[in-house]
């Protein structure tokens, strides 16, 4: 598959087959979001992956949380991205100049994860909205920690919507704003 084709084919999937994902097709996807790049190579990141059938249900539950993501209940696979402590000349930045790059390293991540996961023909969506306290739990990671993303990965079960973006013109200007 050519770039553009999984850049095109991606979309948030909120439905999918009952198949189980092969583990290895969700490592290849873990080891193109290693491939992202990261503010000074922090690599601020650990991906969790949930698929054991018993903490599957309890992990799908704990993601359709407060009458949000009522499709987490039919996803066959969960990937927690949890973020690590961050590196020393990070916090400086973080102080000097305001900015935190752990959520554009952790965005890229993710968009690798995600192109790859439509390159071998697996659905994603990324979510926000889950009871981390829950899944936290489950899953075992540190207090100190923060889920900050769960990805639901699956074979698709829904069809490919066309996507409806801003024009060129839009949202992209040259040599002045």
């Amino acid at each position: 598959m050519e770039l553009i084709d999984a850049i095109n084919k991606r979309q948030s999937n909120r439905k999918y087959k009952n198949a189980p994902v092969e583990i290895e097709k969700i490592m290849q996807c873990i080891d193109a979001a290693r491939l992202a790049p990261s503010a000074n190579n922090a690599q601020e990141w650990k991906f969790v992956v949930v698929q054991k059938p018993e903490l599957l249900k309890e992990v799908q539950s704990a993601a359709a949380f407060m009458g949000m993501n009522g499709f987490a209940k039919g996803v066959p696979a969960f990937v927690a991205v949890v973020t690590e402590k961050t590196k020393a000349i990070n916090n400086v930045d973080i102080v000097l100049h305001g900015k935190d790059y752990k959520q554009m390293d952790i965005g890229l991540a993710i968009a690798n994860f995600c192109l790859r996961a439509a390159d071998l023909g697996l659905g994603t969506c990324i979510m926000g909205w889950f009871n981390e306290g829950k899944i936290k739990q489950l899953l075992q990671v540190p207090r100190r920690r923060k889920i900050w993303l769960m990805l639901a990965v699956g074979y698709p079960d829904d069809v490919q919507r066309e996507k409806y973006r801003k024009s060129l013109k839009e949202i992209s200007s040259v040599d002045k704003y």
